[in-house]
């Protein structure tokens, strides 16, 4: 195969050992790729698989032109509920995606596209949370057999605005409650400070710590207080934290931490990725997001991220709780890709039914609606 500046050669990784010594290469096919994201950087997804990976299950696709690495697709076989090669990240991971070199383009996506057909034999291409926009769109558009485009998670956005602004774009009484509780916040002395790259880890277990506390009696995801998460977090969180891809802010109240922040940077946009917080502040009537977000846009505001038009969005990522519906937010839908060849057909229909099935439980149990995405339709954003 061939494009501009020579041919494309294609390797499929299997060995963590090897995955490990990709970080150089894996670090400058993330900055050629504009859709990347902190989860696609090597820094989450190899962190993850020390934390997650299943032995004899990693299956890194990488294409390479003269030896460099230019597109690339993070993988893993796994054989329940269908035999399919899944992407890196789990549960955890809140977006999913192949990186390709701008310089490569469609002829990337093409060598990934027939290297992960080649692979996957008898198994399905299930490729799930892309965001619109990402690379693995043009996967997509370059496979040559079966496919299926569906909906995945809902995430919630804002505009990357000063806090004024935010809060301005609101219905008047509820913009009104909102400025008292963020006034509320100096009243109480509490301030916000973010953590030196040094202190990242610290203040990482300081934050799980404080999410024990949070949630406790309560229903929370148990993978969040387990040992494997915290390690991934470090291990993650402090490397991009040391190239400006993660902020972690502490929150300061009477000389002690009550609450700790993880956002997480990418390009246009910048994602709330978890945060813990003590219960006082929830016995002290403390607006939880409203200070989250007051801190976000300050510190964007600060780094003069918003000034210079870099950061165009802020998201709440994944997930459609109601307190983020109080914001106003954009809802963009995340996509899960089915490829097949002809002799897996069988495959994607199971999996279509059993997305199929879930969504009509969903809707029984919790009211919820949205119809799945059609065969090459095009990913949905309606206002929240």
């Amino acid at each position: 195969m061939t494009a501009p500046g020579g041919a494309l050669s294609v390797e499929v990784c299997t060995d963590g050992r090897a995955f490990a010594a990709l970080a150089g290469d894996w670090e400058r096919l993330y900055r050629a790729c504009p859709s990347a994201t902190p989860f696609q950087s090597h820094a989450w997804l190899h962190s993850w698989w020390l934390s997650y990976g299943s032995p004899g299950a990693l299956r890194l696709v990488l294409v390479r032109r003269g030896g460099e690495l230019v597109a690339a697709a993070p993988l893993m076989r796994v054989r329940r509920p269908l035999p399919a090669l899944v992407p890196i990240g789990g549960e955890i991971t809140d977006f999913c995606d192949v990186l390709v070199d701008e310089a490569v383009g469609v002829a990337g996506a093409a060598a990934l596209a027939d290297a992960m057909g080649d692979l996957a034999r008898t198994a399905l291409v299930d490729f799930g949370e892309v965001r619109p926009g990402g690379a693995m769109e043009r996967v997509y558009l370059c496979w040559r057999g079966p496919r299926r485009r569906m909906r995945d998670s809902v995430c919630l956005n804002l505009p990357a605005v000063p806090m004024k602004e935010l809060v301005g774009r609101l219905p008047v009484t509820r913009a009104g409650r909102i400025r008292r509780k963020v006034n509320q916040l100096g009243r109480l002395g509490l301030q916000w400070r973010v953590v030196r790259h040094d202190e990242t880890e610290a203040a990482l277990r300081r934050l799980l710590e404080l999410h024990r506390l949070q949630w406790e009696g309560r229903r929370v995801s148990q993978e969040h207080l387990r040992p494997r998460f915290l390690e991934h977090l470090v291990r993650a969180v402090v490397p991009l934290a040391r190239t400006g891809r993660a902020v972690t802010t502490e929150f300061v109240c009477e000389g002690r931490v009550v609450a700790v922040n993880i956002m997480l940077l990418s390009g246009a946009m910048a994602g709330m990725y978890m945060y813990g917080f003590h219960p006082e502040l929830r016995d002290r009537k403390v607006d939880i997001a409203a200070m989250l977000l007051h801190a976000a846009t300050g510190h964007l505001e600060a780094d003069d991220s918003l000034a210079s038009g870099g950061v165009r969005t802020l998201s709440m990522l994944r997930g459609a709780e109601p307190y983020k519906y109080r914001w106003c937010p954009d809802t963009a839908v995340n996509q899960r890709f089915l490829l097949a060849r002809r002799r897996t057909r069988p495959l994607l229909a199971a999996a279509a039914a059993q997305d199929a099935a879930r969504r009509r439980a969903k809707k029984l149990l919790r009211g919820e609606a949205g119809p799945a995405l059609t065969d090459g339709a095009p990913p949905t954003s309606d206002k929240g």
